[in-house]
């Protein structure tokens, strides 16, 4: 079995592939894990994927006294803002907030149109003025890349900078899109799936991540 843990880039689209990203992938994948579990994989999986992410954070330097004598050290320079398309992305969060405690966190809600696959936005929580420095969209399934899409405009607009796509699972198809209209995302994820099937579905994927995560999902 192949242990490569390298990250490879292409296009602007890094896949992080390491062996712990893996094995938390594949518990996503199953459909017999149960909803408390699939939540902290996405968890696991979200930190994983942010330290990659985040890994050209600029710096800048301070001095700190530890119990012994002072010392150099650093602290972020740049303004990070978490912006978690909803409702999927809140999964997300917590997890970068770990990483990155003095992050802002900006929601977009937008829900795909099940009959025309279409994100449609039905909230935003971004201020009129003083974009952040970094924008990171969370969201576990890059499938079309609409919603995707539709927040990357709305940062532009707001006037970011920098931003950053985190996503768990794409597809070849929605990453093209995104890749094409925002050349200038860096993209992050576990794993680039081929294809979507006739309802916008990646395949293999994990099925629908908010369903799981929020343990919605329909028995019939």
């Amino acid at each position: 079995m192949d242990r490569s843990h390298s990250s490879a880039s292409v296009g602007g689209v890094t896949v992080v592939n390491h062996p712990l990203v893996q094995v938390h992938l594949t518990k996503l994948r199953n459909k017999s894990t149960q909803p408390s579990l699939f939540r902290a994989s996405v968890r696991r999986l979200a930190a994983l994927i942010a330290y990659e992410a985040t890994k050209d954070l600029h710096l800048n330097q301070t001095r700190v006294q530890t119990p012994l004598e002072e010392t150099d050290g650093v602290e972020l320079a740049e303004r990070v803002g978490l912006i978690p398309i909803l409702r999927a992305g809140l999964g997300m969060v917590d997890p970068v907030l770990d990483l990155v405690p003095t992050a802002e966190v900006w929601h977009l809600g937008l829900y795909r149109d099940e009959e025309t696959a279409q994100p449609v936005r039905y909230y935003d929580k971004l201020p009129p003025e003083s974009p952040v420095d970094v924008a990171i969209v969370l969201d576990p399934m890059l499938a079309t890349g609409g919603s995707v899409m539709a927040a990357l405009m709305t940062l532009r607009e707001w006037g970011v900078k920098q931003v950053k796509v985190v996503s768990l699972i794409a597809s070849q198809e929605g990453v093209d899109a995104v890749a094409a209209q925002f050349p200038e995302a860096q993209i992050f994820v576990c794993v680039v799936d081929p294809i979507l099937n006739d309802r916008k579905y990646i395949v293999p994927g994990l099925g629908d991540a908010g369903d799981r995560i929020f343990n919605t999902v329909n028995p019939h």
